[in-house]
């Protein structure tokens, strides 16, 4: 991970307004969910931002929350939490049936194939909230907003052709290092951190073990 600076959570809020505006009249938008969660990134973890650049072996390492997959049929990820990876990957066993069950997530995924690589948000840390009471691993590299972002740019093959992808990452200290006691407790060696969902409609378990060292790349180089 790269380090490109230290950042306001007034300049992370700036950004999010001008590229990512709360539209009530579409029902694809949850933007209000999402500014919610890094009003809650930002309380938890104490004003400390910075925008960073990310190798896509480390963003394929994005712990994903829960997501019903905009309500659907099926169920995109678990309680538990999947690993970007893990979720590109179950999108690949749902194949063309997922726009069938799940038709406004496939909307939201297609329509972020062709955009622009706008930076997403991250947090070391998980924040409060339904969506993340039940993850698994809580620390490394948490979603807060870019699901739909991030799992499109996988599946069309856009992260291995990105140079880097940028983030707004929450929970680094002022020298570019996880603050002191953010993962406290959660070893490199990932004991613990294994994601164990129940079976869903016959899918196979995911683990977010499927991408190595969750979090090792969480330093200044």
């Amino acid at each position: 991970m790269k380090v490109l600076e230290s950042v306001t959570f007034t300049s992370v809020l700036r950004h999010f307004a001008e590229e990512h505006p709360f539209d009530e009249s579409d029902e694809a938008n949850s933007n209000d969910e999402a500014l919610t969660h890094l009003h809650d990134a930002d309380l938890v973890l104490g004003g400390r931002w910075h925008l960073v650049e990310l190798e896509r072996i480390e963003l394929l390492s994005v712990v994903l929350p829960w997501h019903l997959g905009e309500n659907g049929g099926q169920e995109l990820i678990p309680k538990a939490g999947l690993t970007l990876a893990a979720a590109a990957a179950r999108l690949v066993e749902l194949g063309p049936s997922y726009a069938g069950t799940n038709p406004l997530c496939a909307r939201k995924l297609d329509r972020q194939t062709a955009g622009p690589p706008t930076p997403v948000f991250l947090s070391t840390c998980a924040v409060p909230g339904a969506d993340y009471e039940g993850l698994a691993v809580r620390e490394g590299l948490i979603h807060l907003d870019g699901l739909h972002r991030m799992l499109a740019w996988e599946r069309h093959g856009r992260l291995a052709s990105m140079r880097g992808a940028k983030a707004y990452l929450a929970g680094l200290d002022a020298s570019g290092l996880p603050a002191a006691d953010v993962w406290h407790g959660a070893g490199h060696d990932q004991d613990g951190l294994d994601v164990h969902p129940h079976r869903q409609g016959g899918n196979r378990t995911h683990h977010v073990d499927d991408v190595p060292h969750v979090h090792g790349g969480l330093h200044p180089q």
